[in-house]
C-alpha cells in the first residue's frame, strides 16, 4: 500500500511545475530549434496527412497512414471519453486550456520523436522494422545512451500494465449498461486483444486501419449533436475554459472547486496521456512504416495530435461543459460522458457511449500491446517479445475483478512520469539532428518537399489547361 501511495504522490508532484519545465519547456525548446514547424507548414502537413489518408502500402508493407492509425489507435482511447471529464471534475473547466496548450506544443514534440524513430530504426530477424525511443536514445552513445534506452524500454514494459488495466476497466464500467458482469466483459476484451496481437504488426495495422477512422468520426458526430443541442452554453463554456485556467474556480453544485495548480495538474496529465507527445510510444508504431524520408512520416505526428486532442478531446470537453454534467453528484467521473449522452438521447445514448468506449479501448489495447512487445524485443530479443505480448491480456483479466478507476489513473500518471524523463532528455539533446533532417527534406532540389510543390504546380497547370 505504501508503494502505491508513493507512486501517486510522485505523480501528483510531477504533474505540476515539473511538467511545465519538462514537457512545456522542452516542447518550446524543440519548437524553437525546428522553427515551430507545426504552425509554419501546417497547410503542407495537412496535404500530406489528411490529403493522403487512404493511400495504401504494397503487399507486406505498412503504409505511413497505417502506421499513423496504429499510433492514433493508442492515443484515442478511454482517456478521450472518460479522462477528459475527469480532468474537468478534478481541475475545473480551466483544465481544458492546459490540454489544448500541451497539444499545440506537443505537435512539435511528436514530430521530433517520429523523425528520430525513422532515422534510427532497424530490421529485426523477422524482417520487420523496429524502432522507437530506446533505439534513438541508444544512439547517444556510450553508457548514457544504453542506460537511457534500457530505462525507457523496461519502464514502458511495466507502465503499460496499469495503463492497459485502466483502459480495460474504463470499457467494463461502460458495459454495465448492458447488464454484463465486469469480469465477463473484461475477459472477453482480453481474449479479443490476444487474438489480434497474435498476428503481429500486420494484423494490428489492418485492424486499426478500419477501426480508428470509423470510431473517431462516429463519436465526434454524436458529440457535436449534443453540443449544438446545448448551443446557448457553448460561449459561456469556452469563457470558463480560459478564465479558470488562470483563476481559482469556486465550488458549484457537485463540483468541489479548483485551484490553478489543480487545473494545470489534471489538464497536463490528461493532455499528455491522451496525445502521448513526449511519451515516446507513438514512434514505435511509426517506425514500421515504409516511407522515403523521416520528416515525411514525422508530419503524421502533427496529424495525430490534431485529431486526438484538438478534435476528439475538445468534443468531449464541450459535451461535458455544455451539458452541465460536470457539476452533478449523481455520477462517478467515469460515467459523466455517458450521462451527457443519456440526457440527450436516452437509452440509445448509454449504448452509444458504451460501444464508443469499447472501440476506443480495444484499439488502444492492441496498439499498446504492440508498444510493449517492441520494448521487450529491444531488451530481450524477438523470441521473448512473442511471449511477453500475452502478459498484458492476463493483467486485463485480473483488473476486471474490480479496481478504483481514479486511483489507477493516478498510478498510471506516476509510471508515465518515470518514462517520460529519459525520452524528453533525449529529444532535447537530439533535436539538432531533426533540424538537419528538416532542412534536407524542405530544401533538397528535385526531391521531397520541392518535388511535391512542383507536382502540385503541374497538376494545377494541367487542370487549368483542360
Amino acid at each position: 500500500m505504501f508503494i502505491l501511495e508513493a507512486i501517486q504522490a510522485w505523480g501528483n508532484w510531477f504533474w505540476g511545475l515539473p511538467i511545465l519545465f519538462l514537457i512545456v519547456g522542452g516542447g518550446i525548446w524543440i519548437g524553437c530549434w525546428l522553427g515551430f514547424i507545426q504552425f509554419r507548414k501546417f497547410g503542407y502537413i495537412c496535404s500530406q496527412t489528411f490529403g493522403k489518408m487512404f493511400q495504401r502500402g504494397g503487399d507486406g508493407e505498412v503504409s505511413p497512414f497505417s502506421a499513423a492509425c496504429a499510433a492514433l489507435a493508442s492515443s484515442i482511447g478511454a482517456s478521450n471519453i472518460v479522462g477528459v471529464p475527469a480532468a474537468v471534475v478534478m481541475g475545473g473547466p480551466g483544465a481544458i486550456f492546459w490540454i489544448w496548450l500541451i497539444a499545440l506544443i506537443g505537435c512539435g514534440t511528436k514530430y521530433c520523436e517520429i523523425a528520430l524513430a525513422i532515422k534510427y530504426r532497424e530490421k529485426n530477424e523477422d524482417g520487420e522494422w523496429s524502432g522507437g525511443a530506446p533505439y534513438y536514445l541508444r544512439s547517444l552513445g556510450g553508457g548514457i545512451g544504453k542506460f537511457l534506452g534500457a530505462w525507457y524500454a523496461i519502464g514502458l514494459m511495466i507502465e503499460l500494465i496499469p495503463s492497459l488495466c485502466t483502459q480495460a476497466m474504463s470499457a467494463t464500467e461502460q458495459f454495465k449498461v448492458f447488464g454484463v458482469d465486469q469480469q465477463v466483459s473484461g475477459t472477453i476484451i482480453a481474449i479479443l486483444t490476444a487474438i489480434i496481437i497474435a498476428g503481429g504488426v500486420q494484423r494490428v495495422t489492418r485492424v486499426t486501419d478500419i477501426m480508428t477512422p470509423v470510431m473517431a468520426l462516429l463519436y465526434m458526430a454524436g458529440g457535436i449533436v449534443i453540443i449544438f443541442m446545448n448551443a446557448d452554453q457553448i460561449l459561456p463554456s469556452l469563457r470558463d475554459v480560459f478564465v479558470y485556467a488562470f483563476t481559482p474556480h469556486a465550488a458549484v453544485g457537485g463540483f468541489a472547486g479548483s485551484t490553478i495548480a489543480l487545473a494545470l495538474r489534471w489538464g497536463a496529465a490528461r493532455g499528455v496521456y491522451s496525445n502521448e507527445a513526449g511519451f515516446g510510444t507513438a514512434p514505435t508504431a511509426h517506425a514500421t512504416a515504409e516511407v522515403d524520408h523521416p520528416i515525411r512520416q514525422a508530419c503524421w505526428g502533427v496529424f495525430e495530435v490534431t485529431v486526438d486532442t484538438l478534435l476528439v478531446c475538445t468534443v468531449t470537453a464541450l459535451v461535458t461543459l455544455t451539458s452541465g454534467m460536470w457539476t452533478t453528484t449523481e455520477y462517478d467521473t467515469g460515467a459523466i460522458a455517458q450521462a451527457a449522452f443519456h440526457d440527450a438521447f436516452g437509452t440509445f445514448g448509454d449504448y452509444f457511449v458504451a460501444v464508443s468506449v469499447f472501440l476506443f479501448v480495444f484499439s488502444t489495447l492492441i496498439a499498446c500491446c504492440l508498444y510493449g512487445w517492441k520494448q521487450a524485443e529491444y531488451m530481450f530479443g524477438v523470441k521473448f517479445s512473442k511471449i511477453w505480448r500475452f502478459i498484458y491480456p492476463v493483467f486485463m483479466i485480473i483488473a476486471a475483478t474490480g479496481i478504483n478507476l481514479t486511483d489507477m489513473y493516478m498510478i498510471t500518471d506516476g509510471f508515465l512520469a518515470f518514462i517520460m524523463i529519459p525520452n524528453m532528455v533525449g529529444l532535447i539533446i537530439m533535436v539538432p539532428q531533426v533540424r538537419k533532417l528538416q532542412y534536407e527534406f524542405f530544401h533538397t532540389p528535385g526531391k521531397y518537399y520541392l518535388a511535391d510543390m512542383e507536382a502540385k504546380k503541374a497538376k494545377k497547370a494541367a487542370k487549368k489547361a483542360s
